[in-house]
């Protein structure tokens, strides 16, 4: 399959650029920060894009499964769309807190699970325009620049863990994070925001290695991310190695995360376990 011929894949970073206007024109304005609970914090922006993806897969995929962050449908619904074969998992903002800091890591993310496994996805940065697309099963990953012109995407060929920079968060970095340093030699650490933004950054090989601990992110921020990291090339785990299952039971990714280039992840993985116990 080469890059033109994924209609599904070009309708969904159609979708996912409407939803980055609509971002983008509330980025612009003096806006209201609330708080959806501890440490969750949603604007108008989140509301809004939400609203226009979820609007526009319904109208692109009729009857299919959506769940999205700001709008989950309660008990046996929810237990129902998870077992649907398809599921658009949505992130509308992937990095409110840096949206409202005005620092530009942030994201809109629509990812594709089916039968459990993340598929197909779509990470577009507002603030630069660019998107990155992924198809797993066809190995099909690209970047789609603000004009529409792309490039391939590729993963980084780094292999001493030494050599790798890791990518952490800025705002929720694990306790073993340090130890797992130690343990693998690396010395390179690069903070950043959204989990979609850090992803993007392996799969452009500007960093190699992210570890994430499990405390608060959940199916819709993995889902798009992931399939886009397989696609180029990557890899994308729990802490222990197993793959994510977009079927639930629930909606945390609670197990945490563990993406590479690849060629990394056997390390990083022996290393969690070995600090986890």
């Amino acid at each position: 399959m080469n890059q033109n011929s994924d209609r599904e894949l070009d309708e969904i970073v159609r979708i996912a650029r409407a939803a980055a206007s609509v971002v983008m024109e509330v980025y612009a304005t003096p806006f209201t920060v609330e708080m959806k609970g501890p440490g969750d914090p949603v604007t108008r922006a989140d509301r809004e894009a939400n609203a226009l993806i979820c609007r526009a897969l319904e109208a692109a995929f009729p009857g299919e499964a959506i769940l999205a962050e700001e709008s989950v449908p309660a008990g046996e619904e929810l237990a129902a769309r998870l077992q649907r074969e398809r599921v658009f998992f949505v992130d509308p903002l992937d990095g409110t807190r840096e949206f409202a800091d005005r620092n530009g890591e942030f994201a809109v993310m629509i990812g594709l699970a089916e039968r459990g496994r993340a598929s197909l996805g779509v990470v577009l940065m507002p603030t630069s325009g660019e998107a990155l697309a992924g198809r797993v099963d066809a190995g099909l990953a690209f970047v789609e620049a603000k004009d529409g012109s792309r490039r391939p995407l590729r993963v980084s060929p780094v292999r001493p863990p030494a050599d790798a920079t890791l990518i952490v968060s800025r705002s929720h970095r694990p306790a073993f994070v340090e130890p797992l340093l130690a343990r693998l030699g690396i010395s390179r650490v690069v903070p950043c925001g959204s989990v979609g933004v850090k992803i993007a950054r392996i799969a452009t090989g500007e960093a190699d290695l992210y570890v994430h601990g499990g405390g608060g992110a959940k199916l819709w921020d993995g889902c798009a991310p992931e399939a886009v990291l397989r696609a180029a090339g990557g890899q994308f785990t729990d802490l222990s190695g197993a793959a994510i299952d977009y079927a639930g039971p629930g909606l945390k990714l609670a197990r945490g995360i563990i993406a590479s280039n690849g060629a990394l992840q056997g390390a990083a993985i022996a290393a969690a376990r070995s600090e986890l116990g």
